[in-house]
This record gives structure tokens, C-alpha cells and sequence, in this order.
């Protein structure tokens, strides 16, 4: 959400930056509500101040027995009652219609967000790792994996289109990243675990961005929840309405939970294999700090992630996201994207995003400065993922085959495999 005292003091420094991610200008339809708003706001106090000075003057007639003043009186604010209602009503509508038209709009990029139009435009930072030679032709996931347990058929015969059934050691496999990638945030990082709930009501999808503008894009119960697209909503939610004291910043908070996805605004994409599945495991990071421990905060959860990835010998190039190609609700994003030889191609694995003050101001979560017993701020939120469990899954397939269809199992994930080193056709 967007602070409208900003775009009342500097309207063109805000549509310039919607500019850059390519959105139509805003601020005018934006200050022309409010100043209807506020203009409603006045003339309703104004009503409000009259009525209690005509009421106060009713008595003082009644009591110097001038009759005629005190009806006349009566009537007026008769009529400034009989008038309020509506008043109220329309002040009511227009704070509604100033708030969808804000949460509508897209968070604006950090100054040195590189400017462009899509992922083509994004600037590789750096890279790590050497991509693996092979003395035969990598072949892609989806055609190592069905032998080795990773169900195509069973999971679309169960659910559909997009969703898969493992089996045997896959199976051992994916939990056992997921429990790495875990266990690494905690205690390499000092993220706090958690197990939150995957079902969440309509104040936690608004307050971290996810609503109104993608409920497509995510699935509703009929009772009314959501079943959260990533785990980001029920951390971040869980400060939602809070004033926290500045001592107890910066929270980090982690979770392995499932996630799912409608993937409305993905039709046609990657539909073979298991990246883009409709449910699928993530270990989430998020952070909640003081606006100017963001940036540093946002370097330190990336390399949490990058971590993950070298710690597994998978070579990965670091991203800045241009302003095209960001998330609604962030101000600067660093991808992550690992090496695919089957594809022979890099492909996203974790996003880490800083959104500033943005989903703070619509959860109006903030803290309390120390040694200031009125003054509070707006805290700065950020998430990222450590990593997508099914896409490090997918990674591990292609990077450690072998020629005779088997695959390797990691090093780092010896502890949780027991005993098992390969998975075998």
C-alpha cells in the first residue's frame, strides 16, 4: 500500500516511478478521490459542529422562553441529522474506492532496480559453480525421473493436470531436501521454525499483496479461505495489526510448507515435468526490520538461499530483476537460478525480495522507536525462498545423472537419505 501523503507532496516523482515498471500514470484519478474524500470529510465535520452548537443553543432559548428560536433551531438540526446519514454513506464509498484504487498499484522500484521490460532486461550480478560435463547427452527431468519414482500419470489420474505422485526413494529424496533446506536456515541463519497453517483468511492475502489483484491466481475454500500460494503470507501475517518494540528486531521467521497455485497467469508454461506444479513444497524465509536494516537484511537472506544451492554443488547465477520483471509488492528482487543440463539452461529457483514498507502499511503492522513512548514506524518486510523444494529437486535429477539412468544423491544430504546413495531405474 501506498502512503497518499507521498503522492499528495510529489504526484510526478510517483507516476515517474510507475513509469518505470511500465504502469500508466495514477496519481490524478488517485488525489482526485481523495480530495472529494477529504472534502466530504470537511463538510461532514462541519454538519457534526453545527448540530452540537444548535443543539447547545436550543436550551439557552428554551431558557430565556424565546419559543420561536428554539423550533427554528430544532428543525435545523432536524434536517443536519436527516442529512448525515447520506453524507456518511458517500465519505464511506469513497474511502473504499481510495483504498482498492491504492492497493491496485504496484509497489515503486529501489533507484538502482535496472530499468527494462522483462526477464530478458535482468543483469546477472554473479555466478557460482561450474556446470558438470558429461560424456553422454544430459537428458531433461521428466525423462530420467518416471523410472525413478517421480508418478506423472497416477498424480494427473488423482488430480489433474499439474500435480505429480512420488514414490519409493523420489519420495525420500524430495523430504530429505526440504528437511536440509530447513534445518540449514535455523541453524546457519537463525531463522525461528515454524509451522504455520496453510488455510488463511482474507486479511492475511490482502495485508502481504496477494489481494485483490491475483486471486486468480490462487484457490479458495468454500468457506471462504485461501490455501496460501506460499508461506510468506502466513509469516508475514502473523505481525498483521502489531506495534512491536524496536529491541525485538529483526524477526526471521522459516517454514517448510506445502503451497499451491492455480497458475491462472501461467497457461502453456512448462507444463511438462515438475517445475510449475499446482501444489508443491517451499522453504520460505521472512524478515520483519527497521526500514534501515533493510537493504543489508535483503543481502543477508539472499545468501541464506545461495547457500542452499553451494552446499548441494549446484551451480546458480544471481539476478537483479529489472523493473519489468519484479513482483507486485517488491521494491528490488534478487532471483536465484540454478543450472538445468537437460535443458541446457538456467532456471529460477528461489526469489528474495525486499517490499519495504509496502505490505506493512496494508497489514498496519509497525514498531514502537525505543525510548519514545508515542512514536512508531513503519516496519520493512521482506521474503524469499530457501529454496522451492520440487525445483532443488529437478536441479539434483539433471546436475548428478548418470549415463545408465540413475542419479546421485548429494553429499550434504547423506544424513537424511539413510544409507540410500543412488536412486536406480
Amino acid at each position: 500500500m501506498h502512503d497518499i501523503r507521498l503522492i499528495r507532496d510529489n504526484p510526478e516523482a510517483f507516476d515517474a516511478g510507475l513509469a518505470r515498471r511500465g504502469a500508466d500514470p495514477q496519481a490524478r484519478a488517485i488525489l482526485a478521490l481523495d480530495e472529494e474524500r477529504r472534502a466530504l470529510t470537511t463538510q461532514l465535520q462541519d454538519a457534526q459542529s453545527r448540530r452540537n452548537e444548535a443543539s447547545k443553543a436550543i436550551g439557552k432559548a428554551m431558557g430565556q422562553g424565546d419559543t420561536e428560536t428554539a423550533e427554528a433551531l430544532k428543525a435545523e438540526v432536524a434536517q443536519i441529522k436527516a442529512d448525515m446519514p447520506a453524507l456518511e454513506e458517500r465519505e464511506k464509498t469513497l474511502g473504499d474506492q481510495l483504498q482498492d484504487a491504492l492497493a491496485r498499484i504496484p509497489n515503486l522500484p529501489f533507484d538502482d532496480v535496472p530499468q527494462g521490460e522483462d526477464e530478458a532486461d535482468n543483469v546477472e550480478v554473479s555466478s557460482w559453480g561450474e556446470p558438470r560435463t558429461f560424456d553422454f547427452e544430459p537428458r531433461e527431468h521428466a525423462d530420467i525421473a518416471p523410472d525413478l519414482g517421480m508418478d506423472f500419470e497416477t498424480g494427473a489420474l488423482i488430480s489433474g493436470a499439474r500435480f505429480t505422485f512420488l514414490r519409493g526413494d523420489m519420495a525420500r529424496l524430495h523430504r530429505a531436501l526440504g528437511q536440509f533446506m530447513i534445518d540449514r536456515q535455523v541453524r546457519e541463519y537463525g531463522y525461528t521454525e515454524c509451522a504455520p497453517p496453510v488455510l488463511v483468511r482474507d486479511e492475511a492475502m490482502y495485508g502481504t499483496d496477494k489481494l485483490p489483484k491475483f486471486a486468480e491466481d490462487s484457490f479458495r475454500t468454500t468457506d471462504d479461505r485461501w490455501l496460501i500460494p506460499t508461506s510468506e503470507v502466513s509469516l508475514t501475517a502473523s505481525v498483521m495489526g502489531q506495534i512491536i518494540d524496536e529491541a525485538a528486531l529483526p524477526l526471521r521467521m522459516t517454514a517448510l510448507t506445502q503451497c499451491f497455485r492455480s497458475e491462472a497467469g501461467a497457461a502453456g508454461k512448462d507444463t511438462r515435468g515438475f517445475i510449475r506444479q499446482h501444489q508443491f513444497e517451499k522453504c520460505e524465509l521472512v524478515s520483519v526490520v527497521k526500514a534501515q536494516d533493510s537493504e543489508a537484511e535483503h543481502a543477508r537472506m539472499t545468501r541464506a538461499a545461495q547457500e542452499v544451492l553451494e552446499a548441494l554443488d549446484l551451480p546458480y547465477r544471481t539476478m537483479m530483476l529489472c523493473t519489468g520483471d519484479m513482483g507486485f509488492g517488491a521494491r528490488k528482487t534478487y532471483d536465484l537460478e540454478v543450472w538445468l543440463p537437460g535443458q541446457g539452461a538456467y532456471r529460477e529457483i528461489s526469489s528474495c525480495s525486499n517490499t519495504g514498507d509496502f505490505q506493512a502499511r496494508r497489514m498496519k503492522t509497525r514498531y514502537r522507536v525505543a525510548g519514545e513512548k508515542k512514536k512508531t514506524e513503519f516496519v520493512h518486510t521482506l521474503n524469499g525462498s530457501g529454496l522451492a523444494v520440487g525445483r532443488t529437486l529437478v536441479a539434483v535429477i539433471e546436475n548428478y545423472q548418470q549415463a545408465d539412468g540413475s542419479v546421485t544423491v548429494p553429499e550434504a544430504l547423506a544424513p537424511y537419505m539413510g544409507g540410500v546413495t543412488t536412486l536406480t531405474p
